[in-house]
């Protein structure tokens, strides 16, 4: 079984303000995610930035087979939300955008605005593994690191502006991060020994970020130090990234103004981590992906083909 996550960078179809500007570039688009699909072969793949709910059916109608699809109901404000593409039938668990009750609401620009909920939704579900259990798993795409400004601007004012809407962005993502780890706990429901639970999505930061270990759980048994293999009792709710399984040269996701990034993640139960054969980025077999590099405006890839992210994948054995 492959588990993969992949952000697919603005999946429009063409004419709107976000995606392709005609159906050419668009078709080249679809063409050019469909071929990585197809080569990479999930049973399960998490996706985000599907902007226009008709073009993931588009995409899915290029694929070989028939490919059951989960959409999140939570867009942002540009429309992007997650879903799944998936071999067998998916029933969805939670599509949700709550904070838990207990934090307080985020400050997200200068004049004081607050927000209580994620900015996207986190999709989970459930699937039957080809002669196993259930599966559960979540999705998510959470608060980008490329940061906006007042009026529309990617670009400060100056360095005092570019240090407060990074804090900004930084307390949304954390209370995303934070909102995210409940649904996890849900999933898991304290048996993460027992049961095959994944998290999963462009978590827009990288292994060792303070956001990304908020969704680990108890420290202390990381895949590649000394306590990996030793039973605890935080084995029940503990998530596993798979990063370290990653080859090193190809543990990145994105390219951001020339520096390698891994920011999308897969993360295991106890029972799923211990399975592992193999983990990766791009497509198995092929080295490290070639990705363009991106700077802060994500308008300059506007109808360029295929994605600015990298598919990172894991397989699980029986």
């Amino acid at each position: 079984m492959l588990l993969g996550t992949w952000n697919l960078e603005n999946l429009y179809r063409p004419g709107g303000p976000y995606g392709p500007e005609d159906e050419a570039a668009y078709e080249a688009k679809l063409a050019a995610l469909a071929a990585v699909i197809t080569e990479l072969d999930p049973t399960l793949l998490g996706v985000q930035e599907v902007g226009d709910p008709e073009a993931l059916k588009d995409l899915a109608g290029m694929l070989d087979d028939d490919w059951q699809l989960a959409l999140s109901e939570h867009a942002d404000s540009r429309g992007i939300r997650v879903g799944f593409l998936c071999r067998t039938a998916v029933t969805v668990l939670a599509d949700t955008t709550a904070f838990p009750a207990e934090l307080r609401p985020v400050q997200v620009d200068d004049s004081g605005v607050t927000v209580t909920r994620a900015g996207r939704g986190f999709l989970a579900v459930e699937v039957v593994e080809a002669g196993g259990g259930p599966l559960r798993v979540a999705v998510c795409h959470l608060k980008s690191k490329l940061l906006s400004y007042p009026n529309g601007r990617f670009q400060p004012r100056d360095e005092g502006e570019r240090a407060r809407y990074g804090a900004y962005a930084l307390y949304r993502r954390a209370a995303e991060a934070t909102a995210l780890r409940a649904l996890a706990d849900e999933l898991l429901d304290g048996d993460g020994q027992g049961r095959d639970v994944a998290v999963l999505g462009d978590l827009n930061d990288e292994v060792q970020a303070a956001t990304t270990q908020i969704l680990l759980g108890p420290p202390g048994s990381e895949i590649g130090t000394p306590g990996y293999g030793k039973a605890d009792k935080g084995d029940a709710t503990r998530l596993w990234d798979v990063a370290p399984l990653i080859p090193p040269g190809q543990r990145y996701s994105r390219v951001n103004s020339g520096r390698r990034e891994l920011i999308d993640h897969v993360l295991l139960s106890h029972r799923l981590a211990h399975r592992v054969t193999a983990a990766g980025t791009g497509l198995p077999g092929e080295g490290p992906p070639g990705l363009p590099s991106v700077g802060p405006d994500p308008a300059e890839r506007r109808g360029a083909p295929g994605s600015d992210h990298a598919p990172v994948w894991v397989r699980i054995g029986g």
